[in-house]
């Protein structure tokens, strides 16, 4: 099955496979980033696979690995080649300069573009093109039990994805239940919408596997628009700087019972700083309750919550901190060991 009966562990399960196995039905002809709980101020998607040129995405390597926010976009996409003053070369953003004009400090502070100071006003300059790195974003809803009621509760907003077209495709992942006809595709999902239906068993080589159940529609708009693709630039930026691996900047990896243990691949527990196999996951587990935990159940408020003794930082760890830093520096290397492969690949 898959850690915990609870929508969280099956979220990241789906978002480890689809960082291996995208696209569901076809060879991978293209980089792939996978982030989890993006979207916008109206809709936030449980996945989101965003396919990438691989050129482009190495090109993007030069802007470094945090996210560029709307801000620092209209900076860097329209930096000149040669030195220029900031308001000649950028065009009105629709707010007042002086935002821009701190736009431009931090956009220079992180080092993506060059700025100096001619009399009276900043000049600025590109440290290269940014790159047009995004071919496709697809959405995919977790519902490892897609009943009736859920089915209700998903449909007006699938719907509300369809006729946006904000994403390319969207689909719907529940856990498969081995019957002649799947469940899901007796459920009123709108047709345009996939349905994959993923198998999950961690002492199997190939532990996670998905069947494409309903092909979904291509929902893209014939008549693309700036603002749809600025949009679609944010989102791809976040997921580029956040992945999904981010759930611990929400969760607790300094409590003394923290630990990620692997699904798939080995079983127990998995020694923090280990590298292990791609086709296995890290997933949250909580040595108190005995089980993986929630991202809402892993929080300051917990009743079992206690801190890391302050001897775990000292003895036998680096100096940088104990298990919980580690923790973090080990997500952190996952998400660029990814990255880096996918820049490799050629599409």
């Amino acid at each position: 099955m898959y850690p915990a009966d609870a929508e969280f562990g099956f979220e990241l399960l789906v978002c480890r496979w689809a960082e291996e196995s995208w696209p569901p039905d076809g060879e991978r002809d293209s980089a792939v980033l996978v982030a989890r709980q993006l979207g916008t101020k109206r809709r936030r998607w449980d996945t989101v696979v965003v396919e990438c040129d691989s050129a482009g995405l190495a090109a993007r390597a030069a802007f470094g690995d945090r996210t560029l926010d709307s801000d620092l976009l209209h900076v860097v996409r329209n930096a000149p080649e040669e030195w220029a003053w900031y308001r000649d070369a950028l065009p009105h953003p629709g707010y007042p300069w002086r935002y821009v004009r701190a736009a431009v400090h931090r956009a220079a502070g992180r080092g993506v573009v060059e700025k100096r100071r001619r009399g009276n006003r900043i000049e600025i300059r590109r440290i290269a093109p940014y790159p047009d790195w995004v071919r496709r974003i697809v959405a995919v809803e977790n519902k490892p039990d897609l009943d009736a009621s859920a089915a209700r509760a998903l449909s007006d907003q699938l719907e509300r994805d369809v006729e946006t077209g904000l994403a390319d495709e969207v689909w719907v992942a529940t856990t498969a239940t081995g019957r002649r006809v799947e469940p899901a595709l007796l459920e009123d999902v709108p047709v345009e919408v996939g349905i994959l239906t993923m198998s999950f068993d961690p002492d199997e080589r190939a532990w996670a596997t998905a069947d494409v159940e309903w092909h979904p529609s291509d929902v893209t708009p014939a008549d693309d628009d700036a603002d749809r693709e600025t949009t679609r630039l944010k989102l791809a930026e976040r997921a580029y700087g956040k992945g999904w691996r981010s759930f611990h900047e929400t969760m607790r990896p300094d409590c003394r019972h923290f630990e990620l243990r692997r699904f798939g691949g080995v079983t127990g527990r998995s020694p923090v700083g280990c590298r292990g196999s791609l086709g296995s996951v890290l997933v949250p587990h909580c040595a108190a309750k005995g089980r993986s935990q929630t991202a809402a159940e892993c929080a300051g408020s917990c009743p079992d919550f206690e801190p890391e003794p302050p001897a775990w930082r000292t003895r036998g760890w680096p100096i940088e901190g104990g298990p919980g830093k580690a923790i973090r520096r080990l997500l952190g290397d996952r998400r660029e060991r990814v990255r880096e492969r996918e820049t490799e690949r050629t599409g």
